[in-house]
């Protein structure tokens, strides 16, 4: 298999289409990059060698353009205009093109309705921005397997990949989509805390957000579940064990079903069109 991608098109280059950008320069696409961005100045701030950008404030027909000849065509749009972009582009499309929604709630039979090629369906998460990613790929009925192989080709460029059926790809979005929003919500507390303990924010922020990032590395590095790297660091009748007893107290786990079951609930809304 070749190491290059066939051209990609790009219509949406927000956080995350810009992410997939971003990703996609340090690899080689036969036939470029085609982005769209609603404004001139955005798309002028991205074009740059193998990437040509397009407004559609500019060219009605720059997102039509844009997938003229494109082997995968991504789909970084907010969810309410996933259906109506596909409509816009359905004819300009080709016919081996695999497009992927990165739209949370949209499910494949909406798509599917509007266009009879490959469609799927991709829930990447926010630290795709620095090559950290992980992305949930799910592949409608008429996805074969080369078009489900060029999708997670195409997000490994941002990180790690997980195929899943799409039954499972809103759940997923639950943990590893809205997951760095808990991570983030932990370190916001955790430094609360410490600046009540008497530090700056100055101090609290480095202790605690290197403390993450140092806890993060170390357990992708060793190799070592999680529940035995906590086990090394309480020691027995220790300040730690007496700390983890009081954050057992809170039940995290049940938490964490309850907020994840929200937030399921939530996509299952938006896919209804609430």
């Amino acid at each position: 298999m070749s190491d290059s991608l066939p051209t990609i098109a790009i219509l949406g280059a927000g956080s995350m289409g810009g992410a997939i950008l971003g990703g996609l320069r340090s690899v080689e696409v036969d036939g470029g990059i085609r982005v769209t961005n609603r404004t001139a100045a955005k798309a002028d701030a991205i074009t740059g060698e193998n990437v040509f950008s397009l407004a559609t404030e500019v060219d009605a027909d720059a997102n039509r353009r844009a997938v003229s000849g494109a082997r995968i065509v991504v789909l970084g749009v907010k969810p309410v205009g996933i259906v109506p972009l596909l409509t816009e582009i359905a004819d300009a499309l080709e016919p081996d093109a695999a497009v992927v929604s990165v739209a949370a709630g949209v499910p494949l039979a909406a798509m599917e309705a509007v266009w009879g090629g490959a469609l799927l369906r991709a829930m990447p998460n926010t630290p795709s921005l620095v090559g950290r990613g992980v992305t949930g790929v799910a592949s409608g009925s008429r996805a074969g397997e080369s078009d489900l192989a060029l999708v997670v080709r195409l997000f490994e460029t941002v990180g790690s990949v997980l195929v899943v059926e799409e039954s499972r790809i809103d759940a997923l979005s639950t943990i590893s989509g809205s997951g760095p929003a808990y991570v983030f919500y932990l370190i916001e507390q955790l430094t609360r805390t410490a600046i009540d303990a008497g530090f700056t924010p100055e101090e609290a922020a480095l202790m605690v957000n290197d403390t993450f990032l140092g806890a993060a590395e170390l357990l992708r590095a060793s190799g070592v579940p999680p529940q035995e790297l906590r086990r090394r660091v309480t020691s027995p009748n220790g300040t730690t064990e007496r700390a983890i007893a009081e954050l057992e107290t809170a039940d995290l786990k049940s938490l964490f079903d309850r907020a994840t079951a929200s937030a399921l609930a939530r996509a299952k809304e938006i896919a209804a069109g609430a």
